[in-house]
């Protein structure tokens, strides 16, 4: 893939949101760092994220395939039509909101803000506590339903990330899932081995991959 980042397509980094961690009520209390806020000025983006962002379960959130999670200020702006009411930045715990998506953004392309070069790896899949944040215990399904799941990055250069900076975007190999397109197989009750297969040559997130060998395994039964 290209390595470069020529100014392909630009994309408007809109917010910079960190959290620390509140007490949800998720059928039991949990700790969650999902309520995140616009910061100003510039802050460290490094391997594990942005710097003092909290993360309350690490066996399913955060860590270097899903460093940072982006979120565009388009999609939020559908959703305020769906839900008659003003959608702001960090609303659904993205660490980056963007003004818009490029076409068909995939798994491998990648972003330059400033010295940070983001990869992406993975949909959000939305869980109970997506849907606690939103006070909707049906929230899961319209998030779904939906299919704008915003995605997962991993941070292949580190360095300090401030609202206004643009986004130079390089696209991955066109071979490569669709984020949407990996989003709709969690969701797809039947799935198919060789569009798995395909899949895994992509550059995804580890919890996703470690996903997608079990549902082959499974499949091979």
């Amino acid at each position: 893939m290209a390595t470069d980042f020529s100014n392909e397509v630009d994309a408007l980094l809109v917010a910079v949101n960190t959290g620390t961690l509140e007490t949800l009520i998720v059928g039991s209390s949990k700790r969650s760092g999902i309520r995140k806020h616009p910061l100003g000025g510039p802050v460290l983006c490094d391997t594990q994220g942005l710097l003092g962002d909290a993360i309350g379960n690490r066996t399913h959130h955060g860590g270097p395939d899903q460093a940072v999670y982006l979120y565009s200020a388009q999609d939020y702006a559908w959703w305020s039509r769906q839900l008659q009411r003003e959608c702001q930045p960090g609303l659904f715990g993205e660490n980056l909101t963007i003004d818009r998506w490029w076409p068909s953004p995939r798994v491998g392309d990648r972003l330059q803000c400033g010295d940070v070069v983001l990869e992406l790896t993975a949909p959000r899949i939305p869980c109970a506590t997506l849907a606690t944040r939103m006070q909707d215990p049906h929230f899961v399904q319209r998030f779904a339903q939906a299919r704008l799941p915003g995605a997962y990055a991993r941070v292949l250069r580190t360095g300090a990330l401030e609202a206004g900076q643009c986004a130079s975007i390089t696209r991955g190999d066109a071979t490569w899932p669709t984020v949407v397109s990996l989003f709709d197989l969690w969701f797809t009750p039947v799935r198919d081995r060789r569009v798995l297969l395909d899949t895994l040559r992509a550059p995804l997130a580890s919890r996703q991959r470690d996903t997608i060998n079990r549902w082959l395994a499974a499949s091979a039964i």
